[in-house]
């Protein structure tokens, strides 16, 4: 593992402990050359899912697209980024255990709405506008009727 600071290959781990739920190392490192700390993280290297778009076409899974229309979904509200990480983490292995390289786009965002109908409502209302694409107002006050009368 290369210093970040000095780029020296010369460094060792000073300690090793579980983390993200046991999903992964972390590794505390010591470079030989600078005297500098710092931190990695191992994890298990997992093969790439690919996504099936509305339109058929494949792409690459990406976290942080996913995770950007997350963030975006709860810009202002009360959902915290330790919150979003879980749910991504739970979204990935998801998807890890259908063993399936290849994954509909529509399970991802279902998936996200679900979650995000259980943290926040206001959340789960912006990310349905975009994902289900609303094309009017009524289509969007369908989808409050709808959330208000599972409150009931």
């Amino acid at each position: 593992m290369r210093c970040p600071y000095c780029n020296s290959e010369d460094t060792k781990v000073i300690d090793s402990r579980p983390a993200d739920e046991q999903n992964a190392i972390r590794r505390r490192r010591e470079c030989a050359s600078c005297g500098k700390r710092f931190t990695t993280y191992e994890r298990l290297e997992t093969f790439p899912i690919m996504v099936i778009k509305k339109d058929e076409s494949r792409e690459a899974y990406d976290r942080e697209k996913a995770e950007k229309g997350i963030v975006l979904a709860c810009h202002k509200r009360p959902v915290s980024a330790a919150q979003i990480s879980q749910m991504l983490d739970d979204l990935e292995s998801r998807m890890f255990n259908t063993g399936k390289k290849e994954v509909p786009a529509s399970m991802i965002g279902e998936f996200i709405m679900s979650r995000l109908q259980e943290l926040d409502a206001v959340a789960y209302v912006r990310f349905a506008s975009v994902y289900r694409e609303f094309k009017d107002v009524d289509t969007f006050a369908e989808e409050i009727t709808k959330l208000l009368k599972k409150k009931k």
